[in-house]
């Protein structure tokens, strides 16, 4: 029987909440007992994946201290009970299956009727084969040319998850000859969006995909106007170079403005919905089916692995579960997330939205006020971008601020060059391993401008390469992660009521029914 508590009512936190500056970082890390206990704290994860934790601030006193919370609050079993497909978005009353469109876990789920691992795996099969005839020439513009650009349309989790895909695979995708297509994307209903990437493509040899699950997203209708109007005016028929990612009861889903339709339903997220169509269809239309689904299988491998009680071999939830001692415990207020990998350059934008608009919340799952921390800010950049950045504050800020790096053995590309003595991957790296010991450790001076406290801590995920299989898992362990920070902090990790209330004054600033501060703002902006 599964029970929802809050976090400060739940006996093991109390005795977690008792470790607060427990270890030490530079003595933990300090001689030959340093380097074993890298080689000990450490998980495997898919696709050649590692979660090393050797720079957190745990051990075994407080991994036991883990163990007995994850146990207290039944994750194993309410992961369990989402991929079984029980209501877990308690707000809207929904099932959370989009681990469905990766692979089956656990029993059949079934809901109105239909089966929905059937149902995904036959979008994405609809998504594939259109992705074959386009790359094949079966289906062209009107002169018969073939297609060479796809543009996505859509806004938040229709845009952000598929962009950072994308991004981290296209190099890849080069180097291996499985880049069919171009990819572009416009999210932002500031038209400057759509005119910049409108004016980089040739609108005759590119298709739009528009992706709106109810089909009826303000931002997203603006730039399907937007980019219609581009292709009258080409001489084209819109028809012709369109088509739509949604649900099967949305205004797009049978219309003939679209050469195709492919479907996703409420049980999916936008924040969640990479591994869906709405990564499928841009991503298969770029790379193949074929990579998308290498993509696929590395999540799913993820995903089992998740299904474990023991924390210790479940790098997900310990990883969640370290970050809520950090956050609850701890009192750190945020997490940087640092790819040292220009692959995943957006990465970091899509995990904001995943865990910000996941657990940034002040009430329960049953509505009710918490009367303690959730969700962190997330925020991060690509190293060694971001050293030259925001590093002075990561090092020498009056707040800690837990780090998550993540870096390859590899390039992607393979091309490189030795410059006195070392790699650009070499030096890469050699900059990640540096700033692991930079913040744990630190360094004295007598120059307090030049003095370094360390404890600041960090864990990593390395693998060889990039790959779309490393990528899939990669990305699946974060949505996972996200899941069981939402279990324990009692809350309903897959709505989003706080994005709302602006779209709706919004709506009353463009009818002009407005008054007061509103319209004052309104008339500044020229309304």
């Amino acid at each position: 029987m599964i029970s929802w508590k809050n976090l400060d009512t739940v006996a093991a936190f109390e005795k977690l909440s008792a470790l607060k500056n427990h270890v030490d970082l530079k003595q933990a890390l300090a001689g030959e007992n340093g380097a074993q206990r890298v080689k000990d704290y450490s998980v495997p994860m898919a696709a050649g994946l590692t979660y090393h934790y050797a720079a957190k601030q745990v051990d075994g006193e407080v991994l036991d201290a883990l163990q007995a919370l994850a146990d207290e609050t039944q994750l194993k079993a309410k992961y369990e009970a989402l991929y079984n497909g029980e209501v877990i978005n308690t707000g809207e009353k929904r099932l959370v299956l989009h681990q469905l469109t990766r692979g089956q876990l656990g029993q059949k789920v079934v809901a109105d009727g239909v089966d929905k691992r059937a149902f995904y795996e036959a979008e994405q099969k609809k998504a594939a084969e259109f992705a074959n005839k386009v790359h094949a020439g079966e289906i062209t513009n009107a002169a018969g040319e073939k297609f060479t650009t796809v543009v996505q349309i859509g806004i938040g989790g229709s845009d952000l998850g598929p962009r950072a895909m994308y991004l981290a695979l296209e190099n890849w995708a080069k180097k291996n000859g499985a880049c069919f297509m171009e990819a572009k994307f416009i999210s932002n209903v500031d038209p400057d969006d759509a005119a910049s990437v409108l004016k980089s493509i040739d609108v005759s040899r590119s298709l739009f995909v528009l992706v709106s699950k109810s089909g009826t997203t303000l931002e997203t209708l603006t730039n399907e106007s937007f980019v219609k109007d581009a292709l009258r005016q080409a001489g084209l028929d819109p028809a012709r170079h369109m088509v739509a990612v949604t649900s099967e009861t949305s205004p797009l889903a049978k219309s003939s403005d679209y050469l195709a339709a492919f479907f996703m339903d409420d049980y999916i997220g936008g924040r969640y919905s990479s591994t869906s169509c709405v990564g499928g269809a841009v991503l298969s239309l770029a790379f193949g089916p074929d990579v998308f689904a290498r993509f696929l299988q590395g999540a799913a491998e993820e995903d089992k692995l998740a299904d474990n009680a023991d924390v210790r071999q479940n790098p997900a939830m310990l990883d969640a579960l370290i970050g809520v001692y950090e956050r609850n415990v701890q009192g750190y207020p945020a997490t940087a997330v640092l790819p040292y990998s220009q692959a995943l350059s957006r990465f970091p934008a899509h995990l904001q939205q995943l865990d910000m608009e996941s657990n940034g919340k002040s009430v329960n799952r049953f509505g009710e006020p918490v009367a303690y921390v959730t969700g962190p800010v997330i925020f991060g950049e690509p190293g060694t971008n971001g050293q030259h950045s925001f590093y002075q504050l990561l090092h020498q800020g009056t707040d800690i601020i837990p780090l998550q790096f993540v870096g390859f053995r590899s390039s992607q590309v393979g091309m490189d060059v030795d410059i006195q003595g070392s790699t650009s991957q070499q030096k890469l790296c050699a900059n990640v391993a540096a700033q692991i010991m930079a913040f744990a450790c630190g360094k004295k001076d007598e120059n307090p401008n030049k003095n370094f406290d360390g404890g600041r801590p960090s864990s990593i995920i390395i693998g060889d390469q990039l790959t779309p299989e490393a990528l899939g898992a990669l990305l699946a362990h974060f949505e996972n992660k996200v899941m069981f920070q939402g279990f324990v902090w009692n809350l309903n990790s897959f709505d989003q009521e706080g994005v709302q209330l602006g779209k709706v004054l919004a709506k009353r600033v463009l009818a002009h029914e407005t008054d007061g501060a509103l319209k004052a703002f309104s008339d500044l902006l020229g309304i």
